[in-house]
């Protein structure tokens, strides 16, 4: 492993800019693919079978839009607090408040399912191994590595990224060459008309279809880190618009192709949403010890995932911290750069994670995982609203136009909130999601008596009546 060991000189918030094209390439590839994909396309076959290659793509349409508008911002002001701190801007404090620490609460719930995970594959090859000690261990030392400089992180994070890529890419290959030479049973009894032979597109009708958006939501949630690593990227200016536009091939290839190829080999009945798709192409192509193979590559994208939420909440109690809105010893950075402080709380926060493993290990991973889509959902909302509100400070000459606009902003931008809205309602016609709505009201009254609460110590140590913010 290498990394880049010239000199990294500390940004205005004593943040490195060690981030390179290369790791910022990668970690927007890896936030499109991960847990979700390799586990989760399996529960999605089974609810919309063939459609929901359609629902992938177009849930890929709005997450490239989303993208877009944060690349926006991002170009107009790159900060460490990403979109959290653009709500504060354009939304006011209170909306900062519920958006950093709603987003650290996400990210830390995604760590928690993600350890949790990472304990049931280690099982594959030790099944004596406890669930809790495996997620003590990868919690450790992925702390370890956020500890180090930025590169180290971006090292990892690329080679996590390559072995996710390298499996997509071979199982597409090996797909298509069984497909056209009909090799192997999967290409002797494959074809592109199992896409619709068995029971048609939407075998489960429209409603199964529509749910199955709450599964793809999951999947392509991570995503907008990139925006986390704006601050410490070099040559910003050219490598962030880039990563931004490759998001609609790294779509159509890794979500799109891999889906088309999967169900070409087989009928969409002979997925289950308790097996890997992958496992079974895999299998089914002829590549000795699949399961094996595959259970390493959903281990190594459960421990990235996890990394980069360390990462990312790292950066986030920083910047909170900067703002008056968490304890000032999160604010510091070490010898070398990294806010270790706020990383080793973050770590900390995620040892609930492996508390539950420990007493409810059969149950763990839907106990933890449960909220997580409805927070992603509300980070994607509040970035549009954002740039929404930026764009009309650029027309009314209040700020600076951005070097990397969205086309079409205002229709696209309000489109997008809509299906944003849409996504929301359809929880609740889904049991296994419906607890994220259950939480909405006890996650709300968390974060706005914690707003409340900052105020009035702020105002207190101010010597200033306290005010009710109008925002909440």
């Amino acid at each position: 492993m290498t990394v880049d060991s010239s000199p990294e000189g500390a940004t205005e918030d004593g943040l490195a800019q060690g981030l390179n094209k290369r790791h910022i390439r990668m970690i927007a590839i890896g936030g499109a693919i991960g847990v979700g994909l390799f586990l989760g396309s399996g529960k999605g076959i089974s609810y919309a079978g063939p459609a929901l290659i359609g629902v992938y793509a177009v849930t890929g349409v709005f997450i490239f839009i989303i993208m877009r508008a944060l690349g926006e911002l991002l170009m107009y002001r790159p900060v460490s607090g990403s979109f959290a701190e653009y709500a504060r801007e354009f939304l006011g404090p209170a909306y900062g408040f519920v958006t950093g620490w709603g987003y650290w609460i996400t990210w830390t719930i995604i760590g928690m399912a993600e350890l949790t995970a990472a304990g049931v594959f280690v099982k594959f090859w030790f099944p004596s191994m406890p669930q809790y000690l495996t997620a003590l261990i990868a919690l450790s030392a992925l702390v370890g590595l956020n500890l180090a400089k930025v590169g180290f992180f971006g090292e990892a994070e690329f080679w996590f990224a390559s072995i996710k890529i390298v499996t997509i890419l071979a199982l597409i290959g090996g797909g298509v060459f069984a497909l056209v030479f009909n090799v192997g049973k999967a290409g002797q009894a494959g074809g592109i008309e199992n896409l619709w032979k068995y029971g048609g597109i939407a075998p489960h009708g429209l409603l199964a279809v529509l749910l199955a958006f709450q599964i793809v939501v999951f999947s392509y949630q991570g995503v907008e880190l990139i925006g986390m690593t704006a601050a410490e990227t070099k040559d910003r200016e050219t490598v962030i618009p880039k990563a931004i536009n490759s998001v609609p091939w790294r779509i159509g290839i890794f979500y799109v192709g891999t889906l088309i190829v999967l169900m070409s080999l087989f009928p969409w009945d002979q997925f289950s949403a308790d097996e890997s798709p992958f496992v079974k192409g895999f299998t089914h192509i002829g590549l000795p010890a699949a399961a094996g193979v595959m259970n390493f590559v959903v281990l190594a994208s459960a421990l990235s995932a996890c990394s980069a939420g360390l990462y990312s909440n790292g950066r986030l109690l920083k910047k909170l911290s900067a703002d008056g809105l968490a304890p000032k010893v999160f604010e510091k950075t070490s010898r070398g750069h990294v806010p270790a402080a706020a990383i080793i709380a973050s770590g900390t926060l995620m040892l609930v994670g492996v508390a539950v493993n420990a007493i409810v290990p059969e149950k763990a991973f839907s106990y933890i995982s449960s909220v997580a889509t409805l927070g992603g959902i509300w980070s994607w909302g509040v970035i549009v609203v954002c740039h929404l509100v930026y764009r009309r400070r650029v027309e009314r000459g209040q700020a600076p136009a951005s070097t990397f606009r969205l086309p079409y902003a205002k229709a696209l931008c309000w489109t997008t909130l809509a299906f944003l809205a849409a996504l929301t309602v359809l929880l609740a016609f889904d049991e296994g999601q419906r607890i994220a709505l259950y939480a909405l009201p006890v996650w709300a009254a968390v974060l706005i008596g914690g707003y409340r609460l900052s105020s009035r110590n702020a105002a207190r140590k101010e010597h200033i009546p306290a005010r009710t913010p109008s925002a909440l």
